[in-house]
Formats: structure tokens, sequence, C-alpha cells
């Protein structure tokens, strides 16, 4: 537990403080953020420093690997009676995929300042990224064990629990290319629907903040109900659950202290270089907690922003007509006349009804199983 407040606190503390330093490096070199045209109310925000996904990023490494740090001092030096927890695989491969989509998410940026438009990366070359970031995360999820032989991902598909469908079905080797394909889906669907949401100042930080704590309370739960604690039907066997909790309580700490910069008026944007890496970081959570399925309803935000824009797609082509003004979904309530801070504060309600009707689900199956 102390582990988990020190990540949060220490990620949450590290954004709040750097993030100015670094709007004032980014207006230092013009690192500005481009707009579409057909977004005239939004060319405001033309210049404004992008890239803000850095600190995230930085701010959640150093809570997290500070937090251990500080931990195994206190432990040694016998300040604070709290036994030091290890670092995880677990832990390392949602840092592995939070920095990799970032990596990608700032060359993307970075096209976008130095070609001067609002597009970056083109679509195949964000998924070629995505896809090698991927399988490298997949391949570690699934072959490397802990000391007890489990492995921190499963072929099963799970929801708050796996699943009896299991991806190898017909043997390990099918198992394991069916699971690359899954997780290729689950970590470019969930990066893609941050990225689609950060269209307002604060939205996708503001959403992205209460999903992962949603995860801190879910891998928290499933390590103090573990099988090795207390066994029975309803346990969990997920390893370094702990450690989970730890680096989610880092990444939404960091998301809370950027949100003071990021809030409306923002003083700077996340961009491509937070919105992919959290979204992909989300996705890994889901998977190594074994949660995919509920992340549809934990990250439900993201799910009908997303959905918007697949509609609009859909029904444009086949009929000629739109069904809203303009997608993904903000942008509508925006040329409706909507005010942008409301819009923002709305959809966060909508975010936070998504985490409580999430997090009900998961406890609910556990008492049920009682």
């Amino acid at each position: 537990m102390v582990n988990v407040m020190l990540a949060g606190g220490l990620a949450m503390l590290l954004a709040l403080l750097c993030t100015p330093l670094f709007i004032r490096f980014l207006v230092r070199r013009s690192y500005g953020q481009f707009i579409r045209d057909d977004l005239t109310h939004h060319h405001v925000k033309r210049g404004k420093p992008t890239m803000g996904g850095a600190v995230i990023i930085g701010a959640a490494l150093v809570g997290y690997f500070g937090s251990h740090g500080a931990v195994l001092l206190l432990d040694l030096t016998g300040l604070i009676d709290v036994s030091a927890t290890p670092v995880s695989v677990n832990a390392l491969l949602v840092l592995f995929l939070l920095t990799g989509l970032g990596v990608i998410g700032f060359f993307d940026d970075y096209t976008k300042i130095r070609k001067e438009r609002s597009l970056g990366l083109t679509s195949g070359q964000k998924l070629v990224g995505q896809t090698l970031v991927t399988v490298v995360f997949a391949l570690a999820a699934l072959l490397v064990e802990d000391e007890q032989g489990r492995s921190p991902a499963s072929t099963a598909i799970s929801f708050v629990r796996d699943t009896p469908l299991d991806l190898a079905f017909a043997g390990p080797v099918v198992g394991l290319l069916l699971f690359l394909l899954w997780s290729n889906l689950l970590i470019t669907g969930a990066s893609n629907g941050v990225n689609i949401t950060d269209g307002l100042d604060g939205l996708a930080t503001g959403a992205c903040t209460m999903v992962f704590g949603a995860y801190v309370v879910i891998a928290m739960w499933q390590h103090n109900q573990a099988c090795g604690i207390e066994p029975g039907s309803n346990c969990y066997s997920i390893s370094n659950a702990l450690d989970l909790a730890v680096v989610a309580a880092a990444i939404s700490g960091a998301c809370a202290g950027f949100l003071w910069w990021n809030a409306s008026p923002a003083a700077i944007i996340m961009g491509d270089t937070g919105s992919l890496s959290l979204g992909a970081a989300l996705a890994g959570m889901a998977i190594l907690t074994h949660t995919q399925l509920l992340l549809v309803v934990l990250g439900g935000l993201f799910v009908i922003i997303t959905a918007s824009v697949i509609i609009q797609v859909i029904s444009f082509r086949t009929t000629g007509r739109r069904v809203f003004r303009m997608a993904p979904l903000h942008h509508h309530f925006e040329l409706l006349g909507w005010a942008e801070i409301t819009i923002v504060i709305r959809f966060w309600i909508v975010a936070g009804i998504c985490v409580a009707a999430g997090l009900g689900l998961f406890y609910a199956e556990w008492v049920v199983t009682l």
C-alpha cells in the first residue's frame, strides 16, 4: 500500500512541477500544435505547445522506480515496518507499452511540427510501429514465467477473470499466434481510442486518470484476494498484481498532475505522444490483470467516442448522409453550441459512470462466486 501511494504521489508531484518547465522549453523551440482546417473554432489553439505526453511518461517512470527505491530504503533503514515489493516483469511490460507507443507518438507529433501540418505519420507507419511494440509485449507476457511458473498473460479471453474461451483451443502454436493478433487488436484499439478522444482540453487526460485509478483498485483487490493468500473458488491467480497496482498508480498520478496544465484553457497539449502511450498502457493493464473485455466498460467514454467516428464513416459511405454534425462526438456538441468546458465536464461524468459500472461488475462477480 505504501508503494502504491508513493508511486502515485511522486508521479503527480513531478508532472505538476515539471510541466511548466517543459512548456517553456517547447515555446523556445516553437514546437506548437497544428489544427485541422475544418476545425475553425479551434484555430485559437494553433501553435500551443504539444508533446506533453512526454511529461506523463517521464513522471510515471520516475514515480514507479522512485517509489520502489524509497520503499527499499525505508525497509533497509527500519524507519517504517514495510516490505519492499520487487520490480516485476508485469509492471515493466506495461511501462514498455507506455514508452514504446510514446516514442511512436513522439515521431508523429514531431512530423507534424517539422512539416507544419495537422497530419504526422501515415496510418501505415503507425500500424507498423504499434505492431512491433505489441509483438514484443505479447511474446514476453505469454512466455516469461515467474518463480511460481505463472506467465503474466493468458491465452484465455478474459472479462473480470479468464473465461473458458481459450485461444489455444487448437494447440499452443495457434494459441500464440491468435494471442498476438488479439493483443494487437486490444492495444491498437485502445491507443487509437484515447487518441481520438484527445480533442478537447483535458478530456482524455481526465478520463485516463479515472480509468488507471480503477486499475489501482482492481489490481490491489486481486493481490489481497490472491489464491496464495485467500484460497477459494473466487481467488485470483494473477502474477505480481500488487506491482501492477503500483504502475497504475504512477500513471494515474502523472495524468492528474499533468491535468493541472492541460485543463481548459490548456497551456499544453499531450499530443499523440501521450494519447497513444496511455491507451496502450490501459490495454496492457487489461491484459495482465486478465480483465480484457472489462476495459470496454471501464473505458466506455473512449468506446463511445470511437464508435461515433465509425458510425459517421459507415453512414456517409453507405447513404451519403452524416449522423453527427462532425465526428468525433465532442466536436458534434461543439457545433451545437456547447462550451468546450461544458462538454469536457459532462464527458468526464460519463467516464466516471463507466468506471463505476466497471468496478461494480468486477466486484459483483467476486461476490457471486463466494
